[in-house]
């Protein structure tokens, strides 16, 4: 590389945009080449891999082929795929043609022979796959940890976690590797890292983005959604990402996101929720949560918006939880080449589902519609509710290793109450950074809604975004 070649790489490394919208931009007007941005976000994962270790797979030959290939449909005049060129990432419970998709689990996985729906209509949008991000062993876990890969950790701070299940794509969006991630929410695991690394989350409505080739995920229980630093960049990748399969279980009509981030609500009215549904295990919520969600109940009402405490009337949610997550466990566990390498309390998760498989299984999916009718009767007086969406700051690294499944359950529902309920309801939730307690923890609040209501969520949190400026903070290093 000559003298002049490096300096107007460095020039472009300098004023690389970090936004998804900033850098879809540059690239259309041709301020930056996809190549520039994609080798930018390849150093700088593989500069943090040894400390925050976000990546379980970096395609960096494929990626960089992809980028000069972008570049080349962009000076031709293309302009017509809303991401052309962004580097991307995705987590590894996602296929990607030609990548394994372990899912956080040890051994050997063979190579997919196609992508995933949602990371096909990335594709079709124009992104740029640079990698697939670390997650705990199938999901199971608010921490991002596992023999297999080792211990993911916090941009804010390394001794803690950036919470889990996409750990891995909350690590890489908050510490600017990408900008902006695909996870998936199977029980908070979108929200709870976005709480845990200031990061904006949403998981969208049940089929919202297609599980193909699966017709549901998790019995109906995981949703896929992004991760990313401002309402507008995780609504566009959202965008991206959503829409049907023929396959799909679940078809909701479309909604248009990209709208409803640039506008702001209507007057609401929101049900501020500290309670959580009964899952059999001690609750204690951290008063420095307590006081970021009152702090953001007091912004909704300078913005206009009336807040009033009240609870949703979950009843034996749990009941209908717990079958159909185990249920979820052991059917991936018969896709690990070794089940031997697996975690003990997989094992006890994976025999659960066994024993609460046939007319357990049934009668927890038979009970969605009449708990959509309990919890949903809020509905009638209150547009959103308002929680935590953790009830303590970030846990520290290895604070779950160690434990078994008993241990583990109880400090992992005692920590995140408040998210899984959705995930039976099939409904839509949006996590928004709330403040950060007095050593520099990020923390989190979340909206959420009834079916279909991924555009007042949106632009609620547009509105509180606009007012709170949560973009501007970013992790020292």
């Amino acid at each position: 590389m000559t003298e002049q070649q490096q300096h107007t790489q460095q020039r472009s490394q300098a004023r690389a945009p970090r936004g998804l919208a900033e850098q879809a931009l540059a690239l259309a007007r041709g301020d930056v080449t996809s190549r520039a941005l994609v080798e930018d976000a390849l150093r700088r994962i593989a500069d943090t891999q040894p400390t925050l270790n976000a990546f379980r797979r970096v395609r960096a030959e494929a990626a960089l082929r992809e980028a000069d290939e972008a570049d080349r449909l962009l000076a031709a005049g293309e302009r017509g795929r809303p991401l052309l060129g962004v580097p991307l990432a995705v987590k590894d419970d996602m296929d990607v043609a030609g990548e394994p998709t372990a899912f956080g689990c040890a051994g050997d996985f063979p190579p997919q022979h196609a992508d995933s729906e949602a990371v096909r209509r990335l594709r079709a949008a124009g992104a740029v796959i640079v990698g697939k991000t670390n997650t705990p062993e199938l999901g199971q876990w608010p921490v991002t940890d596992g023999p297999a890969f080792g211990i993911t950790r916090n941009p804010w701070s390394l001794e803690h976690t950036p919470g889990g299940s996409s750990g891995g794509s909350a690590a890489a969006v908050a510490a600017g590797l990408v900008p902006a991630a695909l996870g998936s929410d199977g029980a908070g695991s979108i929200r709870i890292p976005a709480a845990w690394t200031h990061l904006v989350g949403i998981k969208p409505q049940r089929g919202r983005v297609s599980t193909a080739p699966a017709r549901e995920a998790f019995r109906g229980l995981t949703a896929d959604g992004p991760l990313a630093r401002t309402v507008a960049d995780a609504a566009l990748l959202l965008h991206a990402a959503a829409g049907s399969h023929r396959g799909d279980l679940h078809r909701p009509p479309p909604v248009d996101l990209l709208a409803a981030a640039r506008r702001e609500p209507r007057r609401l009215r929101i049900a501020l929720s500290f309670r959580p549904a009964f899952a059999a295990v001690r609750h204690w919520l951290d008063p420095v949560v307590r006081d970021a969600t009152v702090r953001m109940a007091e912004r909704l009402e300078s913005l206009g918006h009336e807040v009033v405490e009240e609870e949703p009337r979950y009843g034996l949610i749990g009941l209908s939880f717990v079958p159909r997550s185990m249920a979820g466990v052991r059917e991936w566990t018969r896709r690990t080449p070794d089940r031997t390498l697996l975690d003990p309390r997989t094992h006890v998760n994976a025999r659960g589902g066994l024993l609460f498989g046939g007319e357990v299984l049934r009668a927890a999916r038979a009970a969605e519609g009449p708990l959509r009718r309990r919890v949903g009767e809020l509905f009638g007086r209150y547009d959103l509710v308002l929680t935590p969406t953790t009830a303590c700051p970030p846990l520290r690294v290895g604070e779950l290793a160690g434990l078994g499944s008993h241990g583990t359950n109880e400090r992992m529902i005692a920590a995140c109450p408040y998210a899984w309920p959705w995930n039976v309801l099939g409904w839509p939730g949006v996590s928004v950074p709330s403040g950060f307690t007095a050593s520099g923890l990020p923390l989190g609040a979340q909206f959420l809604g009834p079916a279909g209501s991924e555009p007042l969520l949106v632009s609620l949190a547009a509105q509180v975004e606009a007012a709170e400026r949560w973009y501007e903070r970013w992790p020292e290093g």
